[in-house]
């Protein structure tokens, strides 16, 4: 009886990476104190976060989706690993809050 359940346990494998993609797109999304996460890395990179000075387009969304878009891929692709599933349901979900907000705040 034991040896079944253990037999029937995610392992940990390719999909697992789907769950560390969407922490690392997730530092792209969130701001805290007013300050946007995703704009201090990329400053410290040296790369722009808007496309003019502090307006215009925010490209932290299309960082964030550089990760999102993968994390979902790999869940669906390597769906019985460890995490998957659970990265498939948050990468869509973030997925769907970063478009969907992303043209509330613009529109």
């Amino acid at each position: 009886m034991k040896d079944d359940i253990q037999n029937t346990k995610p392992k940990i494998g390719i999909g697992t990476i789907s769950l560390i993609l969407i922490i690392i797109g997730g530092l792209f999304s969130f701001s805290f104190d007013f300050v946007a996460l995703g704009d201090l890395i990329l400053n410290s990179l040296g790369l722009k976060a808007w496309s003019n000075l502090n307006s215009g387009i925010h490209y932290t969304i299309f960082y964030s989706l550089i990760f999102y878009i993968p994390a979902l891929i790999i869940s669906f692709k390597f769906k019985d690993d460890f995490g998957s599933r659970l990265g498939r349901k948050i990468a869509i979900i973030m997925m769907l809050f970063t478009l969907f907000s992303s043209f509330l705040i613009n529109g």
